[in-house]
């Protein structure tokens, strides 16, 4: 596992999962596993653009960016 998504997964575990990453695997939704509201999204992006230092658009909030591990790594890279 990156660094990056390292610090994404600690982050999603420790924010919305209270601690037990039981079941979050790389390609989990967290939509559809209901890890991650509408609020919890902007959580997300906050974190993202703190710990990155990257700027995350309105058009950029979309599932194929935000809604897993490997799918948030990916959209770090092409940010980054």
């Amino acid at each position: 596992m990156s660094d990056n998504k390292t610090l994404i997964k600690d982050f999603i575990v420790e924010n919305f999962l209270f601690g037990n990453a039981d079941g979050l695997e790389d390609g989990t939704s967290f939509l559809e596993e209901g890890i991650i509201d509408s609020t919890g999204v902007l959580e997300l992006v906050g974190f993202l653009e703190e710990e990155f230092g990257i700027s995350v658009e309105d058009e950029e909030l979309v599932p194929e960016n935000l809604d897993s591990l490997n799918n948030l790594e990916a959209y770090i890279k092409r940010k980054m």
